[in-house]
């Protein structure tokens, strides 16, 4: 990952990945078609600032993962610029040293609708805002509290122009914690991720009691 042709519109999708899912394939690829993206990176986080870690599977297996569920689509490559960076995993850092690494790219920060309304508690979040594009893919029916007109915490121009990035994508009510219960309980999570992950999981004992 160390050109890239110009110009290029660059999709950045973070996360726990824990783990990577149908749901996040989903939302990739929507993200992708609706914002006409070249590539998007999913950067699996060291530590997330925001959630608790006890059930954190190791960043190794989280990563392979990711590979395992993208191989073979030249539309989306792993990033781990954030498990080489020590402390925790801040947006902000992550959308500066991938400007420094791609100045000719523009950079677009991809969300889901649940985060959408947290984005005022990140660290830096008005650096951040100026540094990217931030887009978000909702739910069908199930817009970010916000979109009607609310401010989201925020101070304008900034409102008005997250509000411009939403877009409805495809519906996947899937997500890592009910994959991990499921596990946990010797439960089936067969069409909830790509076989390869169920593979990996099933090799590596992840998520069991």
């Amino acid at each position: 990952m160390d050109t890239m042709p110009s110009p290029v519109r660059l999709g950045v999708f973070g996360g726990t990945f824990n783990p990577v899912h149908w749901g996040h394939l989903v939302l990739a690829q929507d993200a992708m078609e609706l914002f006409e993206l070249n590539r998007v990176l999913f950067v699996p986080c060291a530590r997330p600032p925001h959630k608790h870690t006890a059930e954190l599977a190791p960043a190794v297996h989280r990563q392979a993962m990711i590979e395992a569920a993208i191989e073979g689509d030249l539309r989306f490559e792993t990033c781990d610029i954030e498990l080489q960076r020590q402390g925790p995993s801040y947006s902000v850092d992550t959308i500066r040293e991938l400007r420094a690494k791609f100045p000719e790219a523009e950079i677009v920060l991809i969300l889901g609708s649940d985060s959408l309304p947290e984005l005022s508690a990140w660290k830096d979040v008005y650096a951040l805002l100026g540094m990217c594009r931030i887009v978000t893919i909702a739910r069908p029916g199930a817009l970010p509290a916000g979109e009607q007109g609310g401010d989201f915490g925020l101070r304008e121009p900034w409102p008005e122009r997250l509000r411009a990035g939403i877009r409805a994508g495809h519906s996947a009510s899937i997500s890592s914690s009910d994959i991990r219960w499921r596990i946990a309980e010797g439960m089936s999570i067969r069409y909830l991720v790509h076989p390869a992950v169920e593979m990996y999981i099933t090799e590596h004992s992840l998520y069991r009691k």
